[in-house]
């Protein structure tokens, strides 16, 4: 019997792709997108296009009946609002950065998904991320790097299980985003051109702030910049305004550029500085997953990336606790934001995470 694979479908290129890839590979292939936003009014629905916008099971419905492959909707809107938009808030209300999109991979798309493809007779689950599994030597399971470096996702990953990774399978990380476009007009599929979705998928027009305030029915109270001294500078308009590394849109006139070094939610104070003084050559990280090696006793040699965006430099690394990691990178690195990921790589492979606690 033919393996079977459910592929989480967005309606964009990629996931899309990855069905077809998957079926010529000769797996028997099931379309799922993720219904999150089931009780948005229809120009919202629209609105949130991209990975979790209800404008989305439209195109994944048409790629689907495409591609002859079987397709479904399944509602995870409590598992999402849990795991994401709850954990987003309270990570802004503590002064701390979250990454919503690593907590969805995490707990909705691989843990839910999964669990329900399992559910139903699948071998795996599959999406349309760029990057490679590979299961090494030491028998661990790590995800790798992807094919194009424009493009790769494998710092939003880190934190997935060994037995999410072994019944996982990503075949765009082969592909460089040209090959899979180009892939997707080859067969006629109406999406090949479609933008990639921007941003966090639940806040469109970019205003946390305001998201913040509609969900929790709080309106944020206003507090003090000060330096590191404590000497005030001016009035923040509220700390969810504002994250560490931020330079733009302060409102201060200080004669000189100033960065945002801390965020004090005990004091309500956002504390600012030089941008020397937002370097660092060492992270704190807890909540550690590790993934190439199962651990690590003394300090270890890697590369580490601090944001996504960030190109990454080397480092070494050490385990201060049973959860918890101390990197010390061999030059200084700017704003170490609390609340992003810490991602270590061995090579191509990624080594472990964890979550930025401080400097």
């Amino acid at each position: 019997m033919k393996e079977k694979v459910v592929v989480g479908m967005s309606g964009g290129v990629d996931s899309s792709v990855a069905a077809y890839l998957l079926k010529e590979q000769g797996y028997d292939v099931i379309g799922v997108t993720m219904q999150i936003w089931q009780d948005e009014e229809e120009i919202a629905q629209q609105e949130n296009g991209g990975c979790c916008g209800l404008s989305a099971v439209d195109d994944a419905r048409r790629v689907a009946a495409a591609l002859d492959i079987p397709y479904y909707v399944m509602n995870f809107k409590s598992e999402f609002k849990s795991a994401v938009i709850d954990y987003f808030i309270a990570e802004y209300q503590q002064g701390r950065t979250p990454n919503p999109c690593i907590a969805c991979n995490r707990y909705v798309k691989w843990e839910s998904l999964l669990q329900r493809s399992l559910e139903i007779g699948a071998d795996y689950i599959a999406t349309g991320h760029y990057a490679r599994i590979a299961k090494l030597p030491n028998g661990r399971y790590a995800v790798a790097n992807s094919k194009t470096a424009a493009k790769d996702q494998t710092y939003a990953l880190y934190n997935l299980t060994q037995d999410q990774l072994r019944r996982t399978l990503m075949p765009v990380g082969d592909y460089t985003k040209e090959e899979i476009r180009e892939m997707a007009e080859r067969i006629n599929l109406r999406i090949a051109n479609k933008p990639d979705s921007q941003d966090i998928c639940f806040v469109p027009d970019g205003d946390y702030k305001g998201f913040i305030e509609k969900e929790t029915g709080k309106k944020q109270t206003p507090g003090n910049f000060v330096l590191t001294d404590g000497t005030v500078v001016g009035q923040h308009k509220g700390i969810t305004h504002y994250t560490v590394g931020q330079r733009k849109g302060l409102g201060l006139s200080l004669g000189r550029p100033l960065f945002v070094l801390e965020i004090r939610t005990a004091t309500n104070e956002v504390v600012v500085g030089d941008d020397e003084q937002s370097l660092s050559y060492t992270v704190r990280a807890n909540q550690v997953n590790f993934m190439s090696v199962a651990d690590i006793s003394g300090p270890v040699e890697a590369f580490g990336k601090i944001r996504y965006n960030h190109p990454g430099a080397p480092c070494t690394v050490q385990k201060t606790g049973a959860d918890e990691i101390l990197v010390t990178f061999d030059e200084p690195q700017r704003a170490i934001t609390p609340g992003q990921a810490l991602v270590l790589y061995d090579g191509e492979y990624v080594m472990a995470g964890g979550t930025i606690i401080g400097r």
